[in-house]
């Protein structure tokens, strides 16, 4: 096993896909130990009530000027608002964390500030391709049948695998399935699913992240999400749910955007150059970002959940008690 971690490589393999360079890692076991450590720790440490109440719930008062949980959706208008200002509000929820995993190892391999921006504002652009016709066509069902979908259910005290559970549990389920094997992709572990379609489209693995995080409209029980969920539903009009769905997706995607260009702008340059230094470091940083955020996922959507339903036993940090 100690050969296997350590020994390199006898010549790089050919790049499969956007994800898959093929300069894997020397340690490889050693980083993929490192990445499932890091996604328990912070599925463990994730507190939903701070970043949904403390930060999402706070950001998005702020913004609309009022209680966004407590007052009710007016009218078509204002909820287009409410969607927007909920999206940017709950980017750093525990779905929308996720995603970070697949544009983070994407940042500072640009070396001018005008290819750098570009090379930032195209992966986005392609994430967007992905997301919105999946979260429109989400919403466009919510405004059809919505009233009759599981996350329409009130929320009801108790232990208890409601529909809403179970939907929100199968999501990200597969959310976080994914990004395992793309990271064990990355390092060389799995051979990797897109090489067939990324030598016709090279953009693919970006399409895909993108359509997971208008997945995550799927089975989000963010409390503000839930509102908008509702209001959609009882407009009974699929215009309406699939441009609001829409709209929640983009103001997820404009924070990470922002950040994105913070971390290119930021430490852009010294990143590119230590990438640069030797190839099989963005293998290894793009296959741990997918690693932490898919063991992570699965972790704290399926395992934790499950224990605060008494069906598992997961460790309980002292501040979520």
């Amino acid at each position: 096993m100690s050969r296997l971690a350590t020994a390199p490589p006898t010549s790089p393999s050919p790049r499969t896909s956007l994800f898959v360079s093929g300069a894997f890692p020397r340690r490889r076991l050693l980083v993929l130990l490192l990445a499932v450590l890091g996604g328990l720790l912070l599925a463990y440490a994730w507190s939903a009530e701070f970043v949904d109440q403390e930060i999402g719930a706070r950001s998005a008062n702020a913004m609309l000027g009022h209680d966004a949980h407590a007052t009710p959706i007016a009218n078509i208008a204002s909820g287009v608002l409410f969607a927007l200002v909920t999206g940017l509000a709950g980017s750093f929820t525990a779905c929308n964390i996720a995603v970070f995993g697949a544009v983070g190892p994407l940042v500072g391999s640009a070396r001018t500030r005008r290819a750098r921006l570009l090379h930032t504002l195209k992966p986005i652009g392609w994430l967007t391709a992905g997301m919105l016709p999946v979260s429109a066509l989400y919403g466009a069902v919510v405004g059809l049948v919505g009233t009759h979908m599981p996350q329409y259910a009130p929320t009801k005290p108790g232990h208890g695998l409601s529909g809403r559970i179970i939907q929100a549990m199968t999501v990200f389920g597969v959310v976080g399935a994914v990004m395992i094997v793309c990271g064990l992709a990355a390092l060389g572990l799995l051979p990797d699913p897109l090489k067939a379609v990324s030598r016709r489209f090279p953009n693919v693995p970006l399409v895909l992240m993108g359509a997971l995080v208008g997945g995550f409209l799927l089975g989000r029980p963010y409390p503000l999400f839930r509102d908008m969920f509702r209001h959609a539903a009882d407009t009974h009009n699929p215009a309406y749910g699939a441009a609001a769905f829409a709209l929640q997706s983009v103001g997820n995607i404009i924070v990470m955007a922002l950040v994105f260009l913070l971390l290119s702008y930021g430490v852009g340059g010294r990143l590119q150059r230590w990438l640069a230094a030797a190839p099989s470091r963005a293998s290894a940083l793009t296959a741990a970002g997918f690693l932490v955020a898919g063991v992570f996922t699965v972790v704290y959507w399926d395992i934790r959940l499950l224990d605060r339903l008494g069906y598992l036993w997961f460790p309980t940090a002292p501040w979520n008690s």
